[in-house]
């Protein structure tokens, strides 16, 4: 039998302890990180307004996301440390073992993470709005998720391991409404879960849910958090995207006999389109084609695609005069023009070309330095390399600090000296590049 401690601890807010009464002393300890955000909130003076476990408002939203962002990072593992050791052995552990036993048995506990929630809100300015946009994705949504999507949505590349009585393909997606102004839209994949709901009158949430972090294969232990935190948050951010796609991609009845009729842009008459034609097909085949590219298209590459040798040139022109041959050899004889100025600018180190007439070399005058560019590009380099070296001093920081905060180390650790000696060398070299840098004259 466990018994659960309420305590409200000033830098986390409410949270609550779980112990078993009888040796080794299990425990589980259940943080609120909007707790945390609200704590760190009234501290910097930052006004908000929360509702239950949601953020209703918040006066300045940029200094709220940073404020969240700090669960996250690595700094958090000390931070989860400082507050479990300051009440599990204090205010939890000393009903079953006094200080005295607790020293001299040299109790200690080793943590690991089990169940974590991830969520993101968006707050809508009406919720009639909101509402509308949700149950339209929702409906358009649930009958396209079938297994293999989910695969792919929570990044893992097999089925799970044990499946749960709710996890065929009928099944993984799930509708509740628990209450009348309340829907949820869950995903079900093994251990993992992803949900959209809202959440009031104007908040949409949507929380990735991983039940036992032995299905993230990302570690246990404390030192895993921001791993399995940055598992959670691709998740949400895949769900998300894969519930924008799903709506903007979506044709309601009718659209497609209503493409080929005209319509009005401004004061101006455009044609619409009609997919029965060849040339009208081919131009939404390339573009469905192109569509998939990480970087986006050119309008370059939808003409290549369309090409039926998958080469083609445009040329934009206002000459109706001519034809498309004297087009081509004008525009020819243009990149020969142009290769040769880059030519001589790349090698007779050519400021500008400001004029076609003909003039005496002035022998005395100043050109670029090559060597200025180089010493530019070792500074950068140095202060990358500094950068580096100030995340590895921190890195180092937050490794003795957890260290210290263990039990039978007398809050004491020592930092590793080849974090200071690397960021004292990065220190250096940034100052050396500099000098060299300011004694290098910018023209000869």
């Amino acid at each position: 039998m466990s018994t659960p401690f309420h305590i409200m601890d000033p830098a986390w807010g409410h949270l609550t302890i779980k112990m078993s009464g009888h040796p080794p002393f299990g425990a589980q300890i259940m943080l609120n990180g909007y707790e945390y955000v609200a704590c760190e909130e009234q501290t910097s003076g930052i006004g908000f307004a929360k509702e239950g476990n949601c953020f209703t408002r918040a006066d300045e939203p940029e200094r709220l996301a940073q404020v969240v962002g700090t669960l996250s990072q690595p700094r958090t593992i000390g931070r989860l440390s400082q507050v479990r050791d300051r009440w599990i052995y204090t205010a939890c552990l000393c009903f079953g073992l006094d200080f005295a036993e607790q020293a001299g048995s040299c109790f200690s506990y080793a943590y690991s993470v089990y169940q974590v929630e991830y969520s993101r809100n968006l707050i809508f300015a009406s919720g009639a709005v909101m509402e509308r946009a949700f149950d339209t994705i929702v409906d358009r949504t649930r009958k396209r998720l079938d297994v293999p999507s989910l695969r792919t949505l929570f990044g893992v590349a097999l089925h799970p391991r044990h499946r749960d009585a709710d996890l065929s393909s009928r099944q993984a997606v799930v509708i509740e409404r628990p209450r009348w102004n309340l829907t949820l839209f869950k995903v079900h994949f093994g251990r993992l879960t992803l949900k959209g709901y809202t959440k009031g009158e104007h908040v949409l949430r949507f929380e990735a849910i991983v039940h036992n972090t032995r299905a993230l294969h990302t570690g246990r232990l404390l030192e895993n958090f921001p791993a399995i935190v940055a598992r959670l948050a691709a998740m949400v951010d895949r769900f998300t995207n894969m519930l924008d796609c799903l709506d903007v991609a979506f044709l309601p009845d009718g659209i497609l006999d209503q493409l080929p009729t005209s319509s009005q842009i401004g004061a101006t008459r455009v044609g619409g389109v009609d997919i029965n034609k060849p040339r009208a097909r081919a131009a939404m085949a390339a573009v469905l084609a192109l569509a998939v590219a990480p970087d986006g298209f050119t309008v370059g590459d939808l003409a290549v695609r369309r090409s039926p040798d998958g080469h083609q040139t445009t040329i934009l022109t206002n000459r109706t005069d001519l034809s498309a041959a004297q087009i081509a050899c004008r525009m020819a004889a243009r990149w020969r023009q142009e290769n040769y100025f880059k030519y001589a600018r790349e090698h007779f180190a050519l400021d500008a070309l400001d004029s076609y007439a003909d003039h005496p070399d002035d022998l005395d005058r100043l050109v670029p330095n090559p060597a200025k560019a180089r010493a530019a590009y070792q500074v950068n380099g140095a202060r990358t390399d500094l950068i580096a070296a100030h995340a590895d001093m921190a890195h180092a920081l937050d490794t003795a600090a957890i260290k210290a905060g263990r039990r039978g180390n007398g809050g004491k650790a020592t930092v590793d000296p080849a974090a200071g000696q690397a960021l004292g060398v990065a220190r250096d070299d940034l100052a050396a590049a500099k000098a060299a840098s300011r004694n290098t004259p910018s023209h000869l």
